[in-house]
């Protein structure tokens, strides 16, 4: 019986562990650990492969909002994505004659609520394949799946993927996304 028992606690102390260390495990982005525990912008000033989408936070104004409480989902292009729109763009848009169009694609990948990838999949699930997303800036995004990945669709009908998703934020979930979405 007391060896029994013994098993029991042993059990029980390994899921405690167990529990708790699967709590603390961080997801990396761009070879830098993202810590639940940090807001969007405190992680996302952390990942090498994001540091034109925190500069265009930046230049935008946005770093206040995004570092409250939210909650946000964001979908955020690498640097590599960025380097794919046309020549000069992003050095145009970064110039403060050009906030208010920088502002309108930023907040184009962002969406109020915590939406991880179970509850994309739901909702896709309940679209009958497709999600339609209001995006904080006011426009739409589709959200579907391509075999095991999750793609979006802009409303200029450009498609991104989600290359590392569920990365969770203090204040929100961040999905990092091989292209920049726009709007219309």
């Amino acid at each position: 019986m007391n060896r029994l028992r013994n098993l029991g606690l042993m059990l029980v102390a390994t899921l405690l562990v167990n529990t708790t260390f699967a709590q603390e495990t961080t997801v990396t982005v761009g070879g830098a650990p993202m810590y639940p525990s940090k807001n969007i912008v405190e992680n996302a000033a952390n990942s090498k492969d994001h540091t034109t989408l925190v500069a265009a936070v930046k230049a935008a104004g946005l770093v206040q909002t995004l570092q409250g409480a939210g909650p946000f989902t964001v979908f955020a292009p690498t640097n590599e994505a960025f380097n794919m729109l046309p020549g000069g763009t992003v050095e145009t848009l970064l110039k403060p004659e050009n906030k208010a169009t920088l502002t309108g694609i930023l907040t184009y990948h962002v969406v109020a609520g915590r939406l991880g990838s179970k509850e994309l999949a739901e909702r896709i699930k309940a679209g009958n394949g497709t999600a339609e997303l209001t995006t904080v800036e006011g426009g739409k995004l589709w959200v579907m799946m391509k075999g095991k990945h999750i793609v979006l669709k802009d409303e200029k009908g450009g498609m991104a993927m989600v290359t590392i998703r569920d990365v969770n934020q203090s204040n929100g979930v961040i999905h990092v996304i091989d292209h920049v979405v726009m709007p219309k």
